[in-house]
């Protein structure tokens, strides 16, 4: 992994015990610490933060890792973010140039996970969608916290096959999403 446009994760796999949490109402605010750290230290460098992930729906149960969406200029260009953002704590640990050149930083704690994109790339879109949609709908969030919960008691190599394993559900919501938008 790692060369080219191969998909790279610095550290190598980390096997991980999925743990599905309760709703946690600390959530939020716990996101909006990490964006305003992270606002302060990329100042205009950031486009747009979002609090997106299950944390970011209230009523919902989630691993407890707070999952942020940052917008930057160009997403490939590391040295014009992954620095600053390292200098407070974040470290790189995801390098996806062929999907949309998506970069993910996290804490120490691994407690938080800040997933990077150049603007326009459709996967911005997607995870708003996807949050608003469980944010509005009790029967897709109970839906996709059913799904979650049968995943997380199976044993997985890493967090990435399990969040592999829920790629058609979450297709499916993002279906339900645009349809109830765009009938």
């Amino acid at each position: 992994m790692g060369i080219g446009d191969e998909p790279c994760l610095i550290g190598g796999i980390e096997p991980r015990e999925i743990i599905i949490a309760e709703y946690n109402p600390v959530w939020p605010q716990q996101y909006e610490a990490h964006a305003g750290v992270i606002r302060d230290v990329l100042g205009s460098t950031v486009l747009r933060i979002e609090h997106i992930g299950s944390t970011s729906v209230p009523g919902l149960a989630a691993k407890p890792i707070i999952d942020i969406l940052a917008v930057v200029p160009d997403s490939a260009d590391e040295s014009s973010y992954v620095p600053q953002l390292g200098s407070v704590g974040y470290s790189l640990r995801v390098r996806e140039p062929s999907f949309f050149e998506h970069r993910m930083l996290r804490t120490a704690a691994r407690d938080v996970h800040v997933h990077v994109f150049s603007p326009g790339a459709p996967e911005i879109g997607r995870s708003i969608t996807f949050r608003d949609r469980l944010r509005r709908s009790a029967e897709d969030r109970a839906r996709y916290e059913a799904v979650k919960r049968r995943l997380a008691a199976q044993s997985w190599p890493d967090m990435n096959a399990y969040a592999g394993a829920k790629t058609d559900i979450i297709e499916s919501i993002i279906a339900a999403a645009v349809a109830a938008v765009d009938p």
